[in-house]
């Protein structure tokens, strides 16, 4: 099941299919039975014997030119298939290592062969290249491992290549939006500072003026001392009259 915008991955085409020279104009071994023997004074036995026919199973029948033509292009075609194979096969399992939970299992094209057996001659492998809503860092850590999965093959393809660009687009909208939200962030944090300390600031000015009203009060609340009143009066009290008659 492919989530969201799912990606598929096509193999590149070898270049042996791309262009391939007929099996006429193929270099092939001489045939030792086909060239002439030079004079080496062996005998005509052994003459006869190279230039008999080749016989095939005991049964005596001379295989033609032409089943032997066909033989070497299956054999050809065999080993291109199996090339063939090997490279697709380890085209997706490329992608689908690096892109791992966002990626699918491969899925392959067969050919049959001349020798019966099934070669993978296409494959794909499907990737989600959706992004994450309101978390744009898991978008950010998304994307940069679907570019590096959609490049993982040796030789990207086209679509491996429009893959990573698409990551690649949704990786730099997702740095902007995560930028975005840093400074908002930031400019929130700095208000919620700010607003703490006009609050400290507050209460440190009405734990002041409480304490200012409180010192009046405590005064008033004192008894007073009359004891340098009572030796200031005992000085200036008037000494005893002494009568003189004379």
């Amino acid at each position: 099941m492919q989530i969201g915008s799912a990606m598929t991955y096509a193999a590149p085409l070898p270049s042996s299919q791309a262009a391939r020279t007929p099996s006429s104009e193929l270099s092939r071994p001489a045939d030792p039975a086909a060239e002439p023997l030079k004079a080496t004074g062996e005998s005509t036995e052994l003459r006869d014997e190279a230039q008999s026919p080749a016989r095939t199973d005991g049964e005596g029948e001379e295989e033609s030119p032409r089943e032997t033509q066909q033989l070497r292009q299956e054999q050809l075609e065999i080993a291109d298939l199996a090339s063939r194979d090997r490279e697709v096969r380890a085209h997706e399992q490329a992608h689908a290592s690096v892109g791992g939970s966002y990626a699918g299992a491969p899925t392959y094209t067969f050919k049959r062969g001349p020798d019966g057996k099934s070669y993978a001659v296409g494959g794909e492998v499907s990737i989600d290249t959706s992004p994450i809503p309101g978390d744009p860092e898991a978008t950010l850590r998304k994307m940069e491992l679907v570019q590096r999965a959609a490049l993982a093959p040796a030789e990207p393809s086209a679509q491996d290549l429009r893959v990573a660009a698409e990551a690649a687009a949704q990786a730099t909208q997702a740095r902007t939006e995560l930028g975005e939200l840093r400074r908002e962030e930031a400019l929130a944090a700095a208000e919620e500072r700010a607003t703490r300390r006009e609050e400290q600031l507050a209460e440190e000015e009405e734990k002041a003026a409480s304490e200012e009203e409180e010192k009046p009060q405590q005064a008033a609340a004192a008894p007073p001392k009359l004891d340098l009143y009572l030796r200031l009066a005992q000085l200036q009290a008037p000494l005893p009259a002494v009568d003189l008659q004379v």
